[in-house]
């Protein structure tokens, strides 16, 4: 049967590279000869362009990770394309699927508007145990989304999830890292209706029943 080589296994030729006399002992000769090659002492000059690379390259590491290791805040938003409202009061959120961590999230979210029905921005942040980012989540959000702000744990031991739901144009730029900012705030008070049972949404519908009751007395 031929090879890939175009030798064949049958007659006086076995087919196989390395069956002649004497090919075994050249291929010795040849690797120690490579080898003492790499081993040979360079001149003085040579190892400096080397360690200059190693050096560039190694401050170059260092920087892309701190870029990628800091968080996004206002100056990261260079410009949002000027547009019409697709509709009275639309509004835009920051969203991405599973990205790594908050700034790449909001780096490459898409500049669109939220659906019609939409009304709030909602962000669900994993963290492992020293609090470092996993995975960030963020979406346009109708009050049915919201219903759950808060920390729990997560699938894996250590590991813990906020989820945050906000009102508002672009609202949604942080990321929940507690119990304290994994909330549902609102712009606009919520009625009784809409309430929830869960403790960081009863707290939002509670503050905003009070608040429109002082009012209506005054």
């Amino acid at each position: 049967m031929p090879s890939a080589l175009g030798l064949t296994e049958t007659g006086s030729h076995s087919g196989h590279l390395f069956d002649a006399p004497g090919t075994t002992a050249l291929l010795k000769v040849l690797l120690v000869s490579w080898v003492a090659a790499c081993l040979r002492p360079r001149p003085e000059m040579e190892p400096w362009p080397v360690l200059a690379w190693v050096l560039l390259l190694a401050f170059v590491a260092d920087w892309v990770k701190s870029v990628q290791s800091r968080d996004f805040t206002v100056k990261d938003i260079v410009f949002l394309h000027p547009s019409t409202t697709p509709y009275p009061g639309g509004f835009k959120c920051f969203t991405c699927e599973n990205a790594p961590d908050n700034y790449e999230c909001n780096r490459y979210a898409p500049d669109v508007y939220c659906p019609r029905e939409a009304r709030y921005c909602s962000t669900r942040h994993l963290m492992d145990e020293q609090g470092a980012s996993i995975s960030v989540t963020k979406r346009c959000a109708v009050l049915a989304d919201c219903r759950s702000p808060g920390c729990s744990g997560a699938a894996r031991p250590g590991h813990q999830v906020c989820t945050s739901c906000c009102e508002g144009h672009i609202c949604n730029m942080p990321v929940p890292l507690n119990e304290t900012e994994a909330i549902f705030s609102t712009t606009s008070p919520l009625n009784r209706a809409q309430c929830t049972s869960r403790r960081p949404a009863a707290v939002t519908c509670f503050t905003a029943v009070a608040s429109a009751l002082l009012l209506s007395r005054i």
